[in-house]
């Protein structure tokens, strides 16, 4: 070491510090970096994206070669702060501790914690230029890796732990694909964000659970005057009605209201039986079928829509295309007469708000920001049914969880208006 000058020997210190610097920079960006990120920079032709994610498919020959090469680089480091501090300062224990002292400390804060904190804070912008030295060096360090990897196979074993294991695992549950959209942030617009909830949403709910309801299904009645008829398809607000005979679990048939209109411009005299001949097939669904299977189902029958029926065959009600779209992406169709779920409702100043009975509680739940329970009835006036065993026959006011219901009407055999007092408020402390 006396040949060499001293400017040398704190250069070459200089260099493997930079050295250990690398190696631990490399590791924490190439275990941090966003794999999503790095494949759809791959498919975008990116070398150095494709480079990355092969060394992290080998991530345990990438794991062995980081810290072997840092090991050795450290050890390298250390020598030769001893020497220069032996050679300058005598052969002392004293030196060598202050030495080890000052090694120790040059290499946890130039090489380890401010490199690791850098990597972790740019972990692609740094794993991708890392990767294209580091793909070579693996080339280079190959016969020491494989001798290193012998043991370290026989350690693992003693844990039953498989050797060259992914540390990240690529699949990811919907709950997680679901956490990543909530926190998405700013990256991803909140109407998208909105949307591909919903998405999520529809493989937990069912057609019941956004069907028109028996009972504010707008249908027609072959066993009416023609006359009856002709009223009703000039005000009805719909493009196909379901059409029975008698009693609506009678359901015969589909009827597409333009081509009925047709008909009562004929100078012929018009008979049921003409209405009946323009009748397409009724397309019945079982209760409990998903929402996101339907809509698959709609597309391959080419339906847009379904009777909704429990396992009696009777009408529970019907569903349609546009329903399964609105729970998807909002509301966008013009809002009919009588659909509950069509009307916008929200809390007043005094922290009340209006509803009728049928309104369903997903909807409740949605623009209220309440939390009743969805594993039973699926209306307010289910609910409360359920809960007070009668129907009410003067005013009542009950309270589930924070949230207190007051019914206003209560006729024919259903509560028809309530009033929410939202938690909180004045009448609702």
């Amino acid at each position: 070491m006396d040949t060499v000058p001293l400017w040398v020997q704190l250069l070459a210190l200089a260099f493997l510090i930079l050295c250990s610097a690398f190696f631990a920079m490399a590791e924490t960006a190439l275990m941090a970096a966003n794999r999503y990120r790095l494949r759809h920079e791959a498919k975008r032709g990116s070398r150095a994206a494709i480079t990355t994610l092969w060394l992290l498919d080998r991530t345990d020959k990438l794991l062995s070669l980081i810290l072997i090469a840092n090991t050795l680089v450290n050890a390298m480091a250390t020598a030769l702060v001893t020497s220069l501090a032996i050679e300058y300062f005598g052969h002392d224990d004293n030196v060598i501790i202050v030495s080890t002292g000052v090694v120790a400390f040059l290499l946890i804060v130039f090489a380890e914690i401010s490199p690791k904190m850098i990597g972790a804070t740019y972990p692609e912008r740094i794993a991708l230029p890392t990767s294209v030295v580091l793909r070579p060096l693996m080339a280079l360090f190959k016969p020491v890796i494989w001798f290193v990897n012998l043991f370290v196979t026989q350690v693992l074993r003693l844990f039953r732990t498989k050797a060259g294991a992914q540390l990240q695992d690529a699949r990811v549950s919907p709950e997680e694909l679901r956490s990543i959209v909530l926190e998405g942030g700013n990256f991803i617009p909140q109407k998208h964000k909105s949307i591909l909830l919903n998405l999520f949403d529809l493989e937990t709910i069912v057609v019941e659970d956004i069907m028109t309801p028996r009972s504010q299904i707008e249908a027609l009645d072959l066993e009416q005057s023609v006359e009856e008829i002709k009223r009703e398809l000039t005000t009805c607000y719909h493009n196909k009605l379901p059409v029975y005979e008698g009693e609506i679990n009678r359901i015969v048939g589909i009827l597409h209201v333009r081509k009925a209109v047709a008909l009562l411009n004929q100078e012929d005299e018009l008979t049921v039986e003409h209405f009946r001949a323009l009748l397409t097939t009724p397309y019945f669904i079982p209760q409990d079928t998903g929402v996101f299977t339907q809509l698959q189902y709609f597309q391959e029958r080419k339906e847009r829509l379904g009777i909704i029926v429990d396992e009696y065959g009777e009408v529970q009600g019907l569903v349609t295309l546009d329903d399964i779209i609105e729970e998807m992406i909002g509301e966008f169709t013009t809002s009919m007469p009588g659909d509950a779920r069509a009307d916008s409702f929200a809390w007043n100043e005094q922290g009340e708000c209006l509803l009728e009975g049928a309104t369903a509680l997903r909807d409740v739940n949605k623009r209220l920001g309440l939390n009743f329970p969805l594993d039973g009835p699926k209306t307010l006036n289910g609910m409360l049914l359920e809960l007070l065993q009668e129907i009410p026959d003067a005013p009542i006011s009950i309270k589930i969880g924070p949230c207190i219901i007051e019914v206003i009407q209560a006729h024919d055999q259903s509560i028809k208006v309530v009033k929410l007092i939202r938690p909180g408020s004045k009448r609702g402390v």
